[in-house]
C-alpha cells in the first residue's frame, strides 16, 4: 500500500486541526455567553423537561457535550445542582451534541466550506487582535469554525485509499457480515475511538468519512455512532474522579443513560436503521444504504477519478461523480438523523426513570460518613418559591445555625491537621479544609441571595432589621471559615519549613485552640436559641472568653520573644508559632462580632 509515514502524520495533523478548531470554537462561544450559560444551568432546571431543554440549548450553543457535562459535574460538585437536575441536563446534552453532526452533514459534505475557510480566518484576524473582549471571543469562534472545516477537508483527503487496496478493504469487510456480531464489533470500535480522541463530534466526523468512502456500510456506521455515545461519557467520568460523591454519581448517571439507551437500540437495531433509511430515501437526498453497493461495482481507478476532487471532463464519469456525491450526502444525512432520533427517543423513554437513576447511582456510589457533611446543599432554604415572610426568616435562622456548625467542624479539622505526621493524610485533611472554605463561601452567597429575596417582600421594620442582622452574621461566620483556612495554611507553612515545635509550644497551641473552640461552641449555642431566650449574659460569656484569648495571645507573644533571645528555638519557628496564635485571636474577634450582632438586636 502506497501510504507513507508522512501521509499518516498528515492524517493525524488533520484530525488535530479538526479537534483544535472545535475546541477554540467552543471556548469562544463560552467566553461570549459563558456566564449566561451558567445562569441558565442554575435557573432552568426546576423540573426534568426544562432540564433537558437546557442541556440541548447549551450544548447546541457551545458545540460540545463534553463541555456541558463537565460543567454540570462541576456544578453538582459545588452544590448548585442536585443529582436529579444534573441527569436531565446531561440527557439534553446528548441531543445538543447531534447539532455538530448536522453542521458537518449540511456543510462538510454538501458544500465545500473549506474553500471559504481561509477568507474566514482573514476576517477573524482584526477581531482576534481587538481590545474588545467580546469581539475577540467572536473572532476565536469564527477561527475555530474555519479550522474545523479546514481540518475536515484535510481529513477527507488524507485517509488511505482502501478502494485502491482491495486486500485491506476485504479485511475490514470480513467483519461487516456477521449479523449482531458485526454490530457489537463496530460499536466497540466507535467507543474506543471516542475514548482515544476524547471528542464524540470528531469520531462522528471520522465515521461519516469512513462511510462516505464506502469502507463500511451504513448499518455498521450507525453501530459506531452508538459506541461513540458510550465513549463520550468517559470525559465526564474523568472530570469526576477528584470530585465529591454527587458529582461522581452525575457522571455515572451519564454513563448509565447511554448504556441503557444502546441496549434497547441493539434490540431494535435493524428495524430502526431501516426506518431511518426509509425516511432519508423518501424525504431526503436518497438511500444511505446504497453507497457501499454502488462503489463495490466500480473499479478502483474509476473510484479514484470520481472521488479525488478534481474536475472530470468525461460525461459518464461526471454522472458517476454526481451520483456518488448525492449518495455521500444521503449517508451523512442518514447518520445524523440516526444519531438525533436515537437520542431524542432515548430521552423520551429515560426521562421517566430519573428517580430510578438517582436511586441506582446512590446505591452504587455510597456516601461515606466523613463525606456526608462535605456535600453542600442548603437544607432549610431554597432559591425557588419563598415561604411567608415570618417562616422565611425562621428558615434562614435555622440555615445560619447549620452554617455555624459546619464552621465548627472545619475548626475540628484544623486541630487534626496540627498533629498529623503522615503526608498523605495531612494533604487529604488540608484539601478537605480548603473544600469546606469553598462551601462556606457558597453558603454565604446562597443565604444572602435568599435573604435579599425575602427583603423584596412585604416586611415590617423589625423584619427588615432582622435580615440586616442575619446578613452581618453570615459575613462574620464566613470570616471564621477564612480563619480556619488560614490556620491550615499556617500549619502547612510550618511543615514545609521543616519546623518542629517544642512540647511547651504544642501545649500553648492546644490551650489557644481550646479557647477558640470554646468561643465557637458558645456562639453556635446562641445561634440555635430562640430569639426570646437570648440574653445579655450570653454576650458577657463571649466577652470573657475573648478577653482570655487576647490575654493569652499577649502572654505567648512576650514569651516567644524571650525564648528566641535565649535560643530555645529558631526565629523561623517562632514566626510559624505566632502565626497560628495570631490567627486564633482573629478567629475569636469574628466570633464576638457574631454574638454582639445577635445579642444587641
Amino acid at each position: 500500500m502506497d501510504y507513507s509515514f508522512l501521509d499518516f502524520l498528515t492524517l493525524i495533523g488533520a484530525l488535530g486541526m479538526f479537534l483544535y478548531g472545535m475546541k477554540i470554537m467552543s471556548e469562544g462561544l463560552q467566553k461570549v455567553a459563558g456566564d449566561r450559560m451558567r445562569s441558565i444551568l442554575s435557573v432552568m432546571t426546576t423540573n426534568r423537561v426544562t432540564g433537558v431543554l437546557t442541556g440541548v440549548l447549551i450544548t447546541a450553543l457551545i458545540q460540545s457535550s463534553s463541555a456541558t457535562t463537565v460543567m454540570v459535574v462541576s456544578f453538582v460538585n459545588a452544590g448548585l445542582l442536585n443529582l436529579a437536575q444534573s441527569i436531565s441536563v446531561i440527557m439534553g446534552a446528548n441531543v445538543g451534541t447531534t447539532v455538530t453532526a448536522w453542521i458537518i452533514s449540511l456543510f462538510g459534505f454538501k458544500v465545500d466550506i473549506s474553500v471559504f475557510a481561509i477568507p474566514i480566518i482573514g476576517l477573524c484576524i482584526p477581531l482576534i487582535f481587538s481590545n474588545n473582549s467580546k469581539r475577540k471571543s467572536w473572532g476565536e469562534f469564527l477561527m475555530g469554525f474555519a479550522l474545523l472545516f479546514l481540518g475536515l477537508a484535510y481529513l477527507k483527503d488524507s485517509v488511505p485509499d482502501l478502494k485502491g487496496n482491495p486486500e485491506i478493504l476485504s479485511f475490514i469487510q470480513n467483519y461487516t457480515s456477521m449479523g449482531y456480531g458485526s454490530i457489537l464489533i463496530f460499536l466497540f470500535i466507535g467507543g474506543l475511538m471516542t475514548v482515544i480522541v476524547q471528542s464524540s463530534s470528531a469520531t462522528v466526523a471520522i465515521t461519516l468519512i469512513m462511510c462516505t468512502k464506502g469502507w463500511i456500510p451504513f448499518e455498521m456506521a450507525a453501530a459506531m455512532v452508538l459506541g461513540e455515545n458510550i465513549g463520550t461519557t468517559i470525559t465526564a467520568n474523568i472530570a469526576a474522579i477528584s470530585a465529591n460523591v454527587p458529582a461522581r454519581r452525575a457522571a455515572l448517571a451519564h454513563f448509565m443513560f447511554n448504556i441503557f439507551g444502546v441496549c434497547w437500540m441493539l434490540a431494535l437495531f435493524y428495524p430502526f436503521t431501516s426506518a431511518i433509511s426509509w425516511l432519508v430515501t423518501h424525504y431526503g437526498p436518497g438511500n444511505p444504504s446504497e453507497l457501499t453497493d454502488f462503489l463495490s461495482v466500480l473499479s478502483p481507478e474509476t473510484i479514484e477519478q470520481i472521488t479525488s476532487g478534481r474536475e472530470v471532463t468525461d460525461p459518464g464519469l461526471a454522472a458517476l461523480q454526481q451520483q456518488v456525491m448525492s449518495l455521500q450526502v444521503s449517508v451523512s444525512f442518514g447518520l445524523s438523523l440516526f444519531h438525533t432520533m436515537f437520542n431524542i427517543i432515548n430521552i423520551c423513554i429515560m426521562i421517566w426513570f430519573v428517580k430510578l437513576y438517582v436511586r441506582i447511582c446512590s446505591y452504587v456510589i455510597k456516601t461515606k460518613k466523613d463525606q456526608n457533611e462535605e456535600e453542600f446543599q442548603l437544607k432549610f432554604v431554597s432559591a425557588g418559591i419563598l415561604s411567608t415572610s415570618e417562616l422565611s426568616l425562621l428558615q434562614a435562622k435555622q440555615e445560619i445555625a447549620l452554617y455555624g456548625k459546619r464552621v465548627h467542624r472545619m475548626f475540628g479539622m484544623v486541630k487534626d491537621l496540627y498533629y498529623e505526621t503522615d503526608t498523605d493524610k495531612f494533604n487529604k485533611i488540608y484539601l478537605r479544609i480548603d473544600k469546606y472554605e469553598q462551601i462556606s463561601d457558597r453558603m454565604e452567597l446562597e443565604i444572602a441571595a435568599y435573604l435579599t429575596k425575602v427583603l423584596e417582600g412585604r416586611l415590617s421594620a423589625q423584619g427588615k432589621e432582622n435580615i440586616r442582622i442575619m446578613l452581618r452574621v453570615i459575613s462574620e461566620i464566613e470570616s471564621i471559615a477564612d480563619s480556619c483556612n488560614n490556620l491550615s495554611r499556617a500549619i502547612k507553612r510550618r511543615n514545609d519549613g521543616k519546623s518542629v515545635f517544642l512540647d511547651s509550644q504544642n501545649r500553648n497551641i492546644d490551650n489557644m485552640f481550646s479557647l477558640a473552640e470554646k468561643a465557637v461552641v458558645h456562639m453556635n449555642g446562641i445561634l440555635e436559641k430562640p430569639e426570646q431566650d437570648i440574653t445579655r449574659e450570653d454576650l458577657n460569656i463571649t466577652i470573657n472568653i475573648e478577653n482570655e484569648i487576647n490575654n493569652y495571645r499577649d502572654q505567648l507573644k512576650n514569651d516567644n520573644l524571650e525564648n528566641i533571645d535565649t535560643r530555645k528555638y529558631r526565629y523561623s519557628d517562632g514566626v510559624y508559632y505566632m502565626d497560628i496564635v495570631a490567627e486564633c485571636e482573629k478567629l475569636g474577634d469574628y466570633v464576638i462580632n457574631v454574638v454582639q450582632t445577635v445579642v444587641r438586636k
